[in-house]
């Protein structure tokens, strides 16, 4: 039978709801496969949108977008729905894709808290079959831009990470550059030059349909308050094409920051580059101001960037200390925000159960020391330890309400009847109370060990310990 009419079995990956997984039939593409040497293969040929639409980088992307999981977008779709979707409609889509007639939805507008407090972030939520669709070109466009990449360009990209930017930026310092030239663009994705984009992608991408495609994502629109508004620049976040875009635009910088030879850091729009003097800094700051204004069209933040010392400045949510070799340290906004979001769990938990509520938070106080344990200076992470277990006490004292319950509680924790007593009519307020003697003495950490509380400061020595 011809290839043309051979079809391809596809199984619905595990995070299928259960009772749902069937087989997606998909017509085959008749190309090798594409997620085996797929970057010779898209450069060699114009053929990209056949890799796109392959059933196996299809795939990928269907496993890749469901276990994300995300908000619906303009349609309402969850990601549960789309394997029935895909089921009725794939055939259809797959051929608007081959033949260049795919029309994407428009993004949904979702604004969210900025991490410093300060103002608002804009996201742009697709659909989730433009997010499918996305992905997967992601999947084709990756291995094609991602060598090309300078070394010193860690966000959004493969065995990358933000910890690696850190290292390397203490590597800078501890080698004698302790000025820094703190760059953050203005609004970087919302002022994306769709031309100027589209122009850097066109340099490796053959297929004008691919080409077509991603601009028709980049002026989807916008739907905010029951109205679409046309996008004329800037590519939303919340897509997952966008960080591999950004890449792509501010890739120009980077190769300009190595043609001068700077040491610098660069994670997505947050940029660093070390020199050894504050003159040597202005100079750099006022030349790359240009260079991004002129080049890319792009523009610098000026209440944000600064040259100034590192151990004064804060990168990807860390600083350092002044010393001749510095140690990194968790940035004290970075604290601040930590304690800020803790005490509105803790306001909730006043009624809970303690050891429920130690499950609730066990997620939050994992994922914040699995990212800040690279510090190295611990004491700050003592100082949360005890922080936290005198609130989990506050909640204790005041669940107890009465000085009869207190002094009962108290002994049978362990403490003396008298001095039980004696904590217990003292007439001081919860939060007083929890950091008092007779409440440490009752609740020390081995007992919050033990309902398994996490601490901050036992993982991050055992880190270091194995590092």
């Amino acid at each position: 039978m011809a290839r043309e009419v051979q079809e391809s079995r596809v199984e619905i990956p595990d995070a299928t709801p259960e009772g749902s997984r069937r087989n997606l039939r998909v017509a085959g593409c008749g190309v090798p496969n594409a997620t085996a040497g797929r970057e010779n293969s898209c450069k060699e040929t114009d053929n990209m949108m056949e890799a796109v639409v392959e059933h196996k980088n299809m795939k990928r992307a269907y496993r890749q977008v469901v276990s994300n999981k995300g908000a619906s977008g303009v349609d309402g779709m969850c990601t549960e729905e789309l394997h029935t979707h895909l089921q009725d409609n794939w055939v259809r889509i797959k051929e608007e894709l081959l033949t260049g007639r795919y029309t994407p939805q428009p993004v949904l507008r979702v604004e969210i808290p900025k991490p410093d407090g300060k103002g608002m972030r804009k996201l742009g939520i697709p659909v989730v079959v433009d997010r499918l669709v996305q992905q997967a070109i992601h999947q084709v466009l990756s291995p094609v831009f991602d060598p090309g990449f300078s070394e010193s360009s860690y966000g959004f990209r493969p065995a990358r990470s933000a910890h690696q930017a850190l290292l390397k930026a203490r590597e800078h310092v501890a080698k004698g550059k302790r000025w820094v030239v703190d760059i953050d663009l203005e609004k970087f994705f919302d002022q994306v030059n769709h031309d100027v984009l589209m122009s850097r992608l066109s340099r490796k991408v053959k297929d004008k349909r691919v080409l077509r495609l991603i601009r028709s994502y980049l002026q989807a629109g916008i739907m905010e308050g029951g109205l679409v508004s046309q996008s004329i620049k800037g590519t939303p976040q919340g897509g997952p094409l966008s960080p591999l875009l950004s890449n792509i635009i501010l890739d120009d910088w980077d190769k300009e920051l190595d043609r001068r030879g700077h040491c610098y850091c660069r994670y997505a729009d947050d940029c660093n580059i070390y020199v050894g003097s504050k003159r040597a800094g202005n100079r750099v700051m006022e030349s790359i101001s240009r260079f991004l204004e002129r080049r890319l069209r792009l523009k610098i933040n000026k209440e944000k960037s600064t040259v100034d010392r590192p151990w004064k400045r804060t990168f990807l949510g860390f600083s350092m200390t002044w010393h001749k070799v510095p140690m990194i340290r968790v940035a004290h906004r970075s604290l601040l925000r930590f304690r800020s979001n803790l005490k509105e769990s803790f306001r909730r938990g006043r009624g809970q159960n303690l050891q429920k509520f130690v499950e609730e938070i066990k997620p939050l106080l994992r994922g914040w020391i699995n990212y800040f344990r690279l510090s190295e200076a611990t004491r700050i992470f003592k100082e949360l330890d005890g922080w936290i277990r005198r609130r989990l006490r506050c909640i204790i004292w005041r669940q107890w309400k009465r000085s009869r319950i207190r002094a009962r509680n108290l002994m049978k924790r362990g403490l003396p009847e008298e001095q039980s007593w004696r904590s217990a009519t003292n007439g001081r307020g919860p939060w007083w109370n929890s950091g008092a003697v007779h409440m440490n003495l009752a609740f020390p950490k081995r007992y919050f060990d033990r309902i398994g509380l996490v601490s901050l400061l036992d993982n991050v020595v055992m880190f270091q310990r194995n590092s």
